[in-house]
């Protein structure tokens, strides 16, 4: 799970549908994105992070440590 991306959104008052018309996908995708059942591709990350002005470490769990591993 990427619990850094669910605070940011919560911080900016910003909902995952939001999220999944910045990145061009379902509702259902980001929902799994940020779940992690499925991967953020690298240029989604570089986008969100490009979008909020940080680095995407700040944001973005490496996957070993999504799921609390």
């Amino acid at each position: 799970m990427q619990k850094k991306l669910i605070l940011l959104l919560k911080q900016k008052n910003l909902t995952q549908h939001w999220l999944a018309n910045l990145l061009g996908i379902s509702d259902k995708q980001i929902g799994k994105k940020i779940n992690g059942e499925v991967p953020f591709k690298s240029d989604e990350m570089f986008l969100i992070a490009e979008y909020f002005d940080m680095k995407i470490e700040d944001i973005f769990l490496p996957r070993m440590y999504e799921n609390g591993t």
